[in-house]
């Protein structure tokens, strides 16, 4: 059962040294990957710290997706050999002298990441080195990394990690873990011909303040930097190694100690419920309005003509010669379905791959070239959709039509990215991405993506106009004074509640694994949200419609796509609410990067909304127009 690999994924064997073979290898590398902080929206490379450096080796190489994230994964000085125990094994030793600018500043840099609680993530054999702890209710939680250091307050209030240890007491100090105890537990393979597989690396920092940095023994008092300490300041760098034999771990399911120590998955069924609840009121409301007063309607117009009454006609019957006027703007809105119904396909179709376990964790930045990709390939029904619309609300400017879907909306979402990517450059973070993915992007996006835009727009023109049930009058009726809540306001600020209602325990999930770091896997679970999402938006759009209509309101299409976009203005709000009550961000550049990149996913998110909403209103005015009777 456990022979279902990932692409590219497949095991690695290990074996004693002495017995090594061509599939069977003893060295054990690790990896580091970049340092992020939950306080700090700014991830730094490894190599921006003053650690210990390896030397002369190359970098794994990087796909896309890591590239955006920012990962930066770096061969480390920390190598084992399998099955070779290893007591306090010196790494390095730093000096640092004070009164020397540069290696102050060194310093200075070092206290302020562990003031501000950055993390190392180590990386062996593909998975993440995690540090183990309790938390209350004598839960363990996995950590996939491990703080470089801590501080006790001049208050002598320990900070973060220093909580751990009695020993950190002294005030206004650093304490900075410069020695770990690596655990590897590994899983004999059943016929012992093929060696062991790798199941988990566990650590533990520790600090130690080496007497004999060349000859330590890892005991006695931790390693304190004072914050007003002068002269030098030797650091020594030391680890442990020892090898664990696991026989109830697969290796197949070894991710899971990670992902089950997140509590998460028993909200989750909560939050599935609730928004299906919502789904089953809103369909009863849709059904009800369907199948009991649109029957009556369209049986009271048809039978009507049968008995040659001059009555009046009343009600959504009323608007039928303006129904499918077109709307003002038409060009904008034909360009934003295009550039919605790109999305709405991208969307899926990862999400589908995700639930497939294509993207797991295990496959670093799949998730995000995978996206990037869809989105390059899907220009043609971005041009084909914007063009048919286009043509059918009577526009005739074709070429400014493919050029604004072509570059509107992608021009935005990269403009700010840009202006992004500016301000992490000029902090030096590892996420800036390097000039050659960026002209990457730009080639992808001007050399794939528009041309098959421009073909989309081509077959989009070609064909005739969309063919409506009903004729269109030569003078626009007059539409009469609306109540308060079937005005345009009220209906499009309602109609956001609902699928925001869906969403919003999934947001919390996601906004979490983006900016706190923690590993999204339940795709599953989101998926089954992007459909109830679907399907709320496109319920709550034709409520509002049909009450609109019967109003004799007949300007339906704007309306339509700002009903359920207005999801995205909550989402703002939401993510808003987010970052004050939830993060510890602080400082300029992580607050605007934070906002920065919150106004490209709500851009993303109204388009993708909006779309759902005006597909589903215009399908359903289409519908109860074509089976009445008209004269």
């Amino acid at each position: 059962a456990a022979a279902f690999y990932l692409p590219g994924l497949a095991p690695v064997n290990f074996c004693e040294a002495g017995k090594e073979k061509p599939e069977c290898k003893s060295g054990i590398e690790l990896f580091v990957n970049r340092l992020d902080s939950v306080e700090s929206v700014l991830p730094y490379e490894y190599t921006a710290f003053d650690f210990c450096q390896a030397e002369g080796k190359k970098r794994p190489s990087e796909n896309l997706g890591q590239v955006l994230f920012g990962e930066r994964i770096e061969p480390s000085p920390y190598r084992f050999t399998f099955k070779n125990k290893e007591t306090c094994k010196p790494v390095c030793t730093k000096t640092y002298d004070t009164t020397k600018p540069e290696d102050k500043q060194k310093l200075d840099f070092l206290k302020k990441s562990m003031l501000l609680n950055y993390q190392h993530h180590w990386i062996v054999d593909n998975m993440p080195v995690t540090w183990c702890y309790d938390v209350e209710d004598s839960q363990r939680f996995c950590n996939p990394g491990f703080p470089i250091g801590c501080y006790i307050t001049e208050d002598g209030r320990p900070k973060d990690a220093c909580v751990i240890n009695s020993e950190f007491h002294e005030k206004d100090t650093f304490y900075i873990f410069n020695h770990v105890d690596i655990k590897i537990y590994y899983h004999v393979v059943e016929n012992e011909a093929l060696g062991a597989r790798l199941v988990a690396a566990k650590l533990e920092p520790k600090s130690y303040k080496h007497t004999h940095p060349d000859n330590p023994d890892c005991s006695g008092v931790p390693m304190d930097i004072s914050n007003k300490a002068n002269g030098e300041v030797k650091i020594a760098y030391t680890y442990s190694v020892s090898f664990h034999e696991e026989k109830n771990i697969r290796w197949a399911s070894r991710w899971d100690y990670i992902l089950e120590s997140m509590p998460h998955t028993r909200i989750q069924w909560f939050s599935i419920m609730n928004s299906l609840v919502i789904v089953l009121f809103l369909s009863g409301m849709v059904a009800m309005i369907m199948l009991r007063t649109l029957h009556k309607d369209i049986a009271r117009y048809n039978q009507m003509d049968s008995t040659e009454d001059a009555q009046e006609e009343f009600g959504w019957k009323l608007v039928h010669g303006d129904i499918f006027r077109p709307p003002r703007k038409g060009m904008l809105l034909s360009v934003f379905l295009g550039s919605g119904t790109q999305i709405l396909i991208m969307t899926f179709v990862t999400l589908f791959f995700a639930c497939l376990g294509f993207l797991s964790p295990a496959n670093r930045g799949a998730l995000m070239t995978c996206a990037v990709v869809l989105w390059v390939l899907l220009g043609t029904p971005a041009g084909y959709v914007a063009a048919r619309f286009y043509k059918s609300f009577g526009g005739e400017k074709w070429k400014t039509n493919v050029l604004l879907t072509s570059f509107l909306c992608p021009g935005i979402v990269f403009a700010d990215f840009f202006i992004m990517n500016l301000i992490l450059w000029g902090e030096g973070s590892s996420a800036a991405i390097p000039f050659g993915t960026l002209v990457a992007i730009l080639a992808l996006w001007f050399c794939i993506s528009v041309p098959l835009t421009f073909i989309g727009a081509y077959f989009g023109f070609k064909k005739n106009a969309i063919e409506h049930p009903v004729r269109t009058n030569q003078i626009p009726r007059q539409i009469p004074e609306q109540s308060f809540y079937t005005k345009p306001l009220p209906g499009i600020i309602m109609g956001g509640i609902l699928p925001f209602g869906c969403i919003f325990i999934q947001l919390f999930f996601i906004l979490n694994s983006i900016w706190s770091h923690q590993m999204y896997y339940m795709f599953g679970f989101l998926f089954l949200v992007f459909i109830i999402l679907v399907i709320t938006c496109s319920e709550a759009t034709i409520l509002l419609c049909y009450f609109h209509l019967c109003a004799e309101d007949y300007h339906w299409q704007w309306r339509s796509f700002l009903t359920s976009g207005f999801t995205a203005v909550y989402f703002l709000i939401y993510a808003i609410h987010y970052f004050f009550s939830k993060l510890q961000i602080t400082g300029t550049a992580s607050t605007i990067l934070y906002f920065g990149y919150t106004m490209i996913m709500v851009l993303i998110f109204f388009l993708f909304t909006g779309t759902i909403g005006f597909f589903a209103c215009f399908w359903f005015v289409t519908k109860i127009y074509s089976v009445v009777k008209v004269d």
